[in-house]
Order: structure tokens, then sequence, then C-alpha cells
């Protein structure tokens, strides 16, 4: 027997019109179709219809994970600053943390994620190897005071999300469990009916080494990752690495100075001489945890501020201001040269290869230098992959020129190591009676990102579109308004609810046929069936809310196809 909810007594008032403050299209029809509404800025409230669709989600989530062997726990939510500040996550977090205090003026923050915490439950629970391994997992709201919240549930301050974290004795443990979430991550997203891709991702502040992305492609996507049309490659175009090319063989001049007034820019600088700007080099200075550090990229190439923080994570990466020029004589603004910098670390793009020679600033004012040639007149302390990546850049792994596309983040795994093991000392008594430090996995899924990243890929012109998996109903019945067809309406929505079938029933009083199709199409049930004309001689019409097709039904066929 499921439910058979009834719009006459269902709290749910749709909108005709979109929200003012909404950009993306999961914004606008979540809160139309009366699923969400605005708390505040980044805090929303799921409403019936909205806990529906989210707990659909969850099941899916829970049902996979338990599958794999996970044990489901509930953290608190309210959590003590201790533990964050011994990972030094404290600090790391910033301006992204909630910080409360209690009446005794002890601190305390809202769970951005878990890992301290969960590290110091199987400390406590577990002391031997015959204990390990264990994968624990929860379903829980997470807090995070974004700067700028927005695109309604898909970047708010307050989200649900499922992490889980594995704990193995062995790095070849680590392997597998890895593996597992990987494999059930990818049967929750097929089940879910999403669309989605697995991109190489950095680990940034997390840690750890391994690390993928599940992405939702979709216009209102916030992440831009690269997919290659000839090969399997695909990554986050923070995770996308070139291979370091040294250049052999090639004679270049000795450095030579020229004279250049007023060219501080790399525009500037390849008009007044007439060349490309990639014949350029561009020296940008950035602050990391208060060191000055100079980066390297070819003048036709951007940093990636983005990319280098997180390869530098946890570390604070800031742009220089003019005071940070002060008292410093090797440091002239707009015509730096690496040739100059012996006291300034010095990272490069992988472009910027030993043996390339380049124009760059000669570290005078109003000059700069010709043929100045990495690994002969200066050295590179560093290579990272930090230019931003563009259409058309080459393949790491095959060469063939990068597509670009936008993407919703559903799911991000990490392979943890002993970051958060060795922070609190996580030991379990090994075969040999030694003890074994544990190697932790983290695994994340968010759950009510879930939801609007399907909106996104699922909904049409008429509203939202959901795969029955998570839709909120399996069956939206409408009665068209007439005493006899909310009669009829009502009968066999009984009649498929004894059946097991989820039933959402328009049996609204007042309502006009157009507002209750309409709505119908808008709230996205996957089949409506409609008492209308036909509805004296028993017969139902059928729409699939997907493909549109109609095909009228008497009452027992239309009971024995959606309980098929």
């Amino acid at each position: 027997m499921a439910q058979v909810q009834r719009m006459s007594r269902l709290m749910v008032k749709t909108l005709r019109d979109d929200p003012a403050d909404a950009e993306t299209l999961s914004h606008k029809l979540l809160v139309r179709a009366g699923y969400v509404r605005r708390t505040s800025a980044g805090i929303w409230t799921w409403l019936p219809l909205g806990k529906k669709v989210l707990e659909n989600v969850a099941r899916v989530v829970r049902e996979e994970m338990d599958a794999i062997g996970g044990q489901e726990v509930l953290l608190p939510a309210l959590l003590p600053r201790e533990p964050y500040d011994a990972s030094g996550r404290w600090d790391e977090y910033g301006d992204l943390l909630f910080r409360v205090k209690d009446r005794k003026g002890a601190d305390y923050l809202l769970g951005p994620t878990h890992e301290e915490i969960f590290t110091q439950i199987v400390k406590d629970q577990c002391s031997s190897y015959k204990d390990l391994p264990v994968i624990l997992y929860q379903i829980q709201t997470k807090y995070r005071d974004e700067a700028r919240p927005r695109s309604g549930v898909l970047r708010g301050r307050e989200f649900q999300m499922k992490d889980s974290y594995s704990f193995d004795t062995t790095d070849e443990g680590l392997v597998e469990s890895y593996g597992l979430h990987r494999e059930a991550y990818q049967k929750i997203f097929a089940r879910l009916g999403l669309d989605y891709r697995i991109v190489s991702a950095v680990s940034g502040a997390m840690g750890g080494s391994a690390s993928e992305e599940f992405l939702a492609p979709a216009a209102a996507g916030e992440d831009t990752f690269v997919d290659c049309p000839a090969c399997d490659y695909a990554a986050n175009t923070e995770a996308v690495t070139f291979a370091l090319t040294p250049v052999e063989g090639v004679e270049h001049g000795p450095v030579e100075e020229l004279d250049t007034p007023d060219t501080p820019t790399i525009e500037t600088l390849a008009e007044h001489l007439g060349v490309p700007a990639s014949a350029t080099l561009k020296n940008l200075l950035v602050k990391v945890d208060g060191e000055i550090v100079a980066v390297g990229v070819p003048g036709d190439r951007e940093v990636d501020l983005g990319k280098l923080g997180e390869h530098l994570a946890p570390a604070v990466v800031e742009l220089v201001t003019a005071e940070d020029f002060v008292g410093r004589a090797d440091l002239v603004r707009g015509y730096v040269g690496p040739q100059g910098l012996d006291k300034v670390r010095y990272i490069a793009d992988p472009r910027v290869a030993p043996g390339t020679a380049w124009i760059t600033g000669a570290n005078k004012a109003d000059k700069h230098a010709r043929n100045v040639v990495c690994g002969r007149d200066f050295e590179v302390d560093d290579y990272l992959d930090v230019v931003v990546v563009e259409e058309g850049d080459p393949c790491p792994a095959c060469g063939t020129g990068l597509k670009m596309d936008r993407a919703i983040e559903i799911g991000h795994i990490f392979q943890l190591g002993r970051k958060y093991a060795d922070t609190f000392q996580l030991d379990v008594l090994g075969q040999n009676g030694k003890p074994v430090r544990v190697t932790m996995g983290s695994y994340g899924i968010g759950v009510s990102r879930a939801v609007a990243a399907l909106a996104e890929q699922s909904a049409d012109s008429q509203g939202l579109c959901w795969p029955r998996e998570v839709a909120p109903a399996d069956v939206h019945v409408v009665a068209a308004g007439k005493a006899l067809q909310t009669e009829l309406a009502l009968d066999v929505s009984e009649k498929l609810g004894a059946a097991g079938v989820r039933v959402l029933v328009d049996d609204r009083a007042g309502v006009s046929p157009g507002v209750k199709f309409t709505d119908s199409e808008l709230i996205g049930v996957p089949q409506i069936l409609v008492a209308g004309r036909r509805s004296a001689e028993g017969v139902l019409e059928l729409k699939d809310r997907r493909t549109g097709e109609r095909e009228e039904l008497t009452v027992a066929e239309a009971i024995a196809r959606l309980t098929a």
C-alpha cells in the first residue's frame, strides 16, 4: 500500500513567474513548483514535495553505501574547536567556518566536513587489525559560510551531504576501499538518472593523494572540466597536467637588454617590440603565506589563481599589493624577470621548459631582456601547472585538442592516506603485535546538490521532469474539474495506491483544468493520468511526462500499465 497524496490537502503553492533573484534553471523551477522556499541567503526550506525528492536521493545513496558494507552513523553538527585546531583546519577554513561560542565562552563550529571526528571515533572504537577495514558514513546537514551563496540549493550555506570514510591498515586496503566507493558512486548516479563524468581532481586542503570528482554537465555548473574527444582523458581544469619537455640542441644568443619605456604589461610590450605575446614571459608576483613568490607563464596565458591555490594548499595565496614593493629594490614593478630573483622562490608552468628562450623583464625600470634562457640564465624552483586551461590545449594523454564544458560537482573521492591518522595518532595493533598506523579515504556526495543537478539536466520548457527513482510520486492523477471526473480520479488513485504505486492526485476544487495541467507539467512527476472528457465512459488519458506520448486507457488498463 503506497501513499495517495491529495493536492487539496498538500502544502504546495506553485508560481507562474520566476523568482526575481533566480539565475539558474533549477533555482527557478524548484521554487516555482513548490519544492523549496528561501529562508535567507543560502538557507532553504524543503517543502513536502521537495523533501520527498531529497529523501529519495538519500535512499539511493544509502542503499548503495550499505551494499559495499558501509555502516551508517550520525555525528553532531555542532563540534568542538579542539579537533580542528589539531588538524589545522580551524585556521585553514578561514571565513568559511561558522564559529560559535557557548555560554562558558568555549569555541565551537558548525561542521563543514567531519574527517577529524570520524578519526576520533575509530580511535575510540577500534584497537586491533581485526576491527578493520571499516567504512562509516552519514547523511547530514553541513555548514559553510559562503561569501556569495547563489544558484538556489546549488551553492548554499547549509546543505545536505553524504560523507563516508574508509579505514584500512595497508595502502593496498585503501586502494580497494577507494575502488568500492568509486563503483558505488557509479551505481548511485546511474540509478538517479544523472549524466556524469569522472574526472581527475586535486586534493587541495583535504590532503591525500588520488582524487577524482564526479561532475554532472550543466550550463549552471560552477566547475569547468576538459574532455578529450579522442581518448578517455577527463579532468577538472585545476588538475590538468602537461609534461615538461626540455628544448635541446637550439643555440640562443646572449641576453640582450632592450629599451622598453612605458611597457609594464604584456600587451604594451608585445606591441612595442612587434612580437607575439607567446614570445614573452609573464612573471606574476603573489604572496604564499605572506612570502613573495614569482610565477612564470608564457605571456599569452593567464595564471589560474584557483589552480595555484589548490597546488599550494593549505598555504594561503594572495596577490601582491603596491606596499609589498616598498623596500624591495630587487622587485621592479612591471619589469620583473626571473634572471634577477635570487631571493624569491620561482614557480613556472611546464611550458617554461629548460632550453626555452624568452623576452622578459630586465629588473630595471623601462627595460626588458631578450634571449633569457631557462636553465642557462635562470632556474625554476618548482614546476606546477598554473595556467588557465583553454579550449584546444593538447590532451596530456594523446595530444588531441581538448574540449571544455561546465558541470556541477556532485561527488568527490579522496585517498587521504595518513594525514588525519597522524594528527590523532590513530594506530591499531597489527598481526605482529606492533602498532600499525591506519590509512584513510574520504568520500562525499552532495545530496541536495544532486537534486539541483537532476533539475538542471532533466527539465524542459514546461517544468521539472524527474526520473522515477527520485520523483515525489510515480503518477500524477489530474481530475479535470467536474464532480464525475474528480470521483473517477480519486477512485483510480486509491486502486493504484493499494497496488503500491505512489500517487499525487490533483483533486483541488475551484481550480481550472488549464492550471491543473500546467501544474502537472511544472511539478514533473514521470506519468500524468488525466480524468477528463471521457470519464463517463471510464476512459483516462495517460501521458509520459518525458516523451510527451499520450494514449487513452480504461481504468483497468491504466492500473495494469502503471503497476507493471
